[in-house]
C-alpha cells in the first residue's frame, strides 16, 4: 500500500506540474486527460471550461470517447441541467465544500436520478464523477467523468482526489484567461453576428457575420446544423439558459464570454423574443466583440487582484506616488510598497508604466468611466 500510495501521489503531481506547462486552455485539457487515467481510470469525459463570472460554460471543450450521443440527447442533457433539480448539478458543486462528487456515492439507488435515466444508462454508463475547477469561489472550468455499466464505481478516494485537483486545473485555466501579448488582434469585420433558433433549440437562421465568428473560434466539438454551420456546445448551452424562461426558470437572457483563436475576446448574449401575445418565442443569439468593460470582470478573476490592489492600480494610472497612495487610502508608506510588489508579481510587469500600458488603458479605465460626472459651466 504505501509503494502504491507514492505512485499515485507522483501521477498526481506529474499531471499538475505539466498542466502548469501548458501552452493555452485547450493544452490544460489535453495534458490533464492524458494523465488522469493512470491513477482515476474513466471510459468517457467531458472537459469544458467556463465563464468565472456566469458559471456557463464556454471555450475550451474537450470530448474523450463520448460516442453515440445524438443532438437530441445533448439538448436534452443541458436543458435538464438547468431546470431540473438532481444530484450533483455543476451550479450546486461550485458552492459545495468539495468541488467533486460521484453519483453512486451521492445515492443510494442512481435510478433515483432523472440524469441517469436519460442519460447515463441509455450510453451503457454505470457511474459519473463531476468536479467543478474552481479558484477563490470563481468556476474556471468543469470535470465530468463516466465509467460504464459493470465497471467498479468511482471511490471516495477518487472523489477527493479530484476535489483536489480542482485549484490546480482551475489556477491553470486562468492563467491562459489573462491578456494576449498583443490583446486580441485585427479581424475582418467587428459587425454583430445573429443566430435563430426555435422553440426547440433548431438553429433556422444566421446571418453572414455570425458565420465569419463562428470560424474564428477554436476549433472544438460542436452540434451540425441544416444551416451549414456547427454550433458549439458552450453556445448552444448559453441558448438554453435563455429559453428556460419557457419554464419558469430565469429572466430570458444569458451571456457568456470567450475567445478567438488569434485571442480576441468576444462576448455571447442570448435573449427569449416575445409574440404579439407576450408568448416565449424564438431565442436570438448575438455574438460580438467584446467592449473592455465586459473583459474586465475576467481580467480582475485571472490575476487574483484584491479590492485593494484594484483600487492603487488606479491611483498609479493617475500619477499618484506612494505617500500620494498612502495619505488617499489611510495605510502607511510601508504598505503600499507591498501592495505595489505584490500587484507587479501578479501581472508580470517591473514598473509602475508597463502596469499602466498593460492594464489600465485596456480594462480599468473603460469601467470606470461611467463613475464620472461631467459638467461645463455656463
Amino acid at each position: 500500500m504505501p509503494a502504491a500510495s507514492a505512485q499515485l501521489r507522483r501521477h498526481r503531481d506529474d499531471l499538475v506540474q505539466q498542466v502548469g506547462r501548458s501552452t493555452d486552455a485547450a493544452d490544460v485539457f489535453h495534458r490533464a486527460s492524458a494523465r488522469l487515467r493512470r491513477f482515476v481510470p474513466f471510459d468517457a469525459a467531458a472537459w469544458l471550461g467556463t465563464d468565472p463570472g456566469t458559471g456557463l460554460p464556454t471555450s475550451p471543450v474537450r470530448i474523450d470517447d463520448l460516442d453515440g450521443i445524438t443532438q437530441a440527447m445533448c439538448a436534452e442533457h443541458w436543458q435538464r441541467e438547468l431546470l431540473v433539480e438532481d444530484v450533483n448539478l455543476f451550479r450546486h458543486l461550485a458552492r459545495a465544500e468539495a468541488p467533486a462528487a460521484a453519483l453512486r456515492r451521492s445515492l443510494a439507488e442512481p435510478a433515483a436520478s432523472g440524469r441517469y435515466r436519460r442519460f447515463l444508462r441509455p450510453l451503457g454508463f454505470g457511474d459519473e464523477m463531476r468536479t467543478v475547477l474552481r479558484v477563490g469561489g470563481a468556476p474556471w472550468g468543469t470535470v465530468t467523468l463516466w465509467r460504464r455499466e459493470g465497471r467498479p464505481p468511482f471511490t471516495a478516494r477518487e472523489t477527493a482526489l479530484l476535489a483536489g485537483l480542482s485549484a490546480p486545473l482551475g489556477e491553470a485555466l486562468r492563467r491562459h484567461a489573462r491578456p494576449a501579448e498583443p490583446l486580441g488582434g485585427p479581424s475582418a469585420h467587428d459587425r454583430p453576428g445573429l443566430l435563430l433558433f426555435d422553440d426547440e433549440g433548431a438553429l433556422v437562421s444566421v446571418n453572414d457575420e455570425a458565420r465569419a465568428w463562428l470560424a474564428e473560434l477554436p476549433s472544438e466539438p460542436g452540434v451540425p446544423t441544416d444551416l451549414g454551420v456547427e454550433i458549439p456546445v458552450w453556445m448552444l448551452i448559453t441558448m438554453f439558459r435563455a429559453s428556460a424562461v419557457r419554464h419558469g426558470a430565469g429572466d430570458g437572457t444569458a451571456r457568456t464570454r470567450v475567445r478567438t483563436r488569434r485571442g480576441r475576446w468576444l462576448v455571447c448574449h442570448a435573449s427569449c423574443l416575445r409574440d404579439a401575445a407576450h408568448g416565449v418565442g424564438d431565442t436570438a443569439l448575438v455574438v460580438e466583440p467584446a467592449q473592455p468593460a465586459a473583459v474586465a470582470p475576467i481580467v480582475v478573476e485571472a490575476y487574483d487582484l484584491s479590492d485593494r490592489e484594484q483600487q492603487i492600480i488606479r491611483l498609479i494610472a493617475r500619477g499618484a506616488g506612494t505617500a500620494e497612495i498612502a495619505d488617499e487610502l489611510l495605510v502607511s508608506r510601508h504598505t503600499v510598497r507591498d501592495h505595489v510588489k505584490a500587484i507587479f508579481a501578479k501581472v508580470g510587469v517591473s514598473s509602475r508604466g508597463e502596469l499602466v500600458a498593460k492594464l489600465f488603458a485596456e480594462f480599468y479605465e473603460p469601467v470606470h468611466a461611467a463613475d464620472v460626472t461631467r459638467a461645463h459651466a455656463g
